[in-house]
């Protein structure tokens, strides 16, 4: 990877934030969407896939209001649909393709049925749909790697960023490094407005206050790439079962161990299958 994030890192301000963001390339458009870890940002979630993208396309990795660089969101300003369209508008791109891991797919699913006439593709890597019952998912409320994710926010500690972490991939022993995960926590605890929001905001459905309409998934008609982890211990692949039988233009494609981070832990194969599906369909 030659890319360097100081290099790319741009800042913009939309009608109602400043949001941080990281540009290469030309072409189409392509809007990278993080998750909703603590410490997530643009560049933590697609370092590796910025730049073999950006062969092809014009991409735009953003931090979210309340994540990163960006300006800190409490619970009752979080709309991220509303955020990526003024997005859009500052920059002056009148349609692109969106790629989402977790709470960016989610983004990403509400903007395709909110907003059609801005997205050209949609690509999901293990996205909520809402809080649905779910066959293999915990009957207790959130999953496994949510109430991990969710202490992580208490406590950003490097031990927790550690399991956070191992909860996040397959292969624990590649990822779970103790530079990654010091490093996962410094950058959470530099920002603590961020991590207090979170915290506070969740009684009140932080991160998420607003979901995609189920009804409304059948009549999104842009081509839809649903990318999974067979072991997502945060969101079960069923949620990608569930979109690929209500998004009529859908394909789906299950990654074995692989779990939460499919751009991360299988980045050259994500590049291929993004690259592939947006330059033919």
């Amino acid at each position: 990877m030659t890319l360097d994030a100081k290099d790319i890192a741009r800042t913009v301000q939309t009608e109602d934030w400043k949001l941080r963001y990281y540009e290469a390339g030309f072409g189409h458009p392509v809007v990278l969407l993080h998750g909703s870890g603590p410490g997530a940002t643009g560049w933590s979630n697609f370092a590796g896939n910025i730049e073999a993208l950006a062969e092809h396309f014009h991409v735009y990795a953003v931090d979210m209001p309340g994540w990163g660089e960006s300006d800190p969101a409490t619970v009752d300003r979080l709309d991220h649909v509303r955020a990526a369209i003024q997005f859009l508008d500052a920059l002056g791109i009148e349609k692109a393709a969106f790629v989402g891991n977790s709470m960016g797919g989610q983004t990403s699913l509400r903007l395709a049925t909110e907003h059609p006439g801005r997205i050209s593709h949609l690509v999901t890597m293990g996205p909520p749909v809402g809080r649905m019952p779910t066959l293999f998912g915990a009957g207790d409320g959130p999953s496994e790697g949510l109430k991990v994710l969710i202490q992580a926010y208490r406590d950003a500690s490097p031990e927790n960023m550690r399991r956070l972490v191992e909860i996040m991939v397959y292969d624990k022993a590649r990822f779970a490094t103790p530079e990654l995960c010091q490093a996962r926590s410094d950058a959470a605890l530099a920002r603590p407005d961020h991590l207090r929001n979170y915290v506070d905001g969740l009684p009140k459905g932080a991160p998420l206050p607003k979901w995609v309409k189920p009804e409304l998934l059948p009549t999104i008609q842009v081509p839809t790439l649903l990318i999974h982890g067979r072991d997502d211990r945060v969101v079960s692949f069923e949620t990608s079962l569930y979109l690929l039988a209500n998004i009529p233009n859908s394909r789906l494609v299950v990654l074995n161990r692989c779990g939460h981070w499919a751009m991360i832990e299988h980045a050259d194969e994500f590049n291929r299958l993004v690259a592939d599906f947006i330059a033919n369909n």
